[in-house]
């Protein structure tokens, strides 16, 4: 099994783990330049709110879009525009990836921006 289809694996297993507890999810991808997260709704037909590293408000404030400190601003943003749009509780939907690294950083400062999960 190469790389891919084991991340997608894991995703799935984690995303049915997920649907059990019917709570929203704070979901993200990773490529090798940039980071996305976004809040779904329970039944993810909608997307409550979003950040990355390709939007200029977020994009202004870096150097690079592809490290720790790019990952902990994504993070922030999407927690307070969250919150801003009425959720404060959410299921992390690291989508496969490790947690670790960005992954990890992106989870933290949604955490300390005052997302519960």
């Amino acid at each position: 099994m190469d790389k891919k289809s084991s991340r997608l694996k894991r995703a799935l297993r984690l995303r049915c783990k997920i649907k059990k507890l019917n709570v929203n999810r704070l979901t993200i991808h990773r490529t090798s330049q940039h980071i996305y997260a976004q809040v779904l709704s329970v039944d993810g037909t909608a997307t409550l709110a979003a950040a990355s590293t390709l939007q200029p408000d977020v994009k202004a404030g870096l150097s690079n879009t592809s490290n720790i400190k790019a990952a902990t601003e994504v993070g922030r943003v999407v927690a307070e525009r969250a919150i801003a749009a009425g959720v404060t509780e959410v299921a992390f939907d690291r989508s496969g990836f490790k947690y670790h690294g960005r992954v990890k950083a992106l989870a933290d400062a949604a955490r300390e921006a005052g997302l519960k999960f």
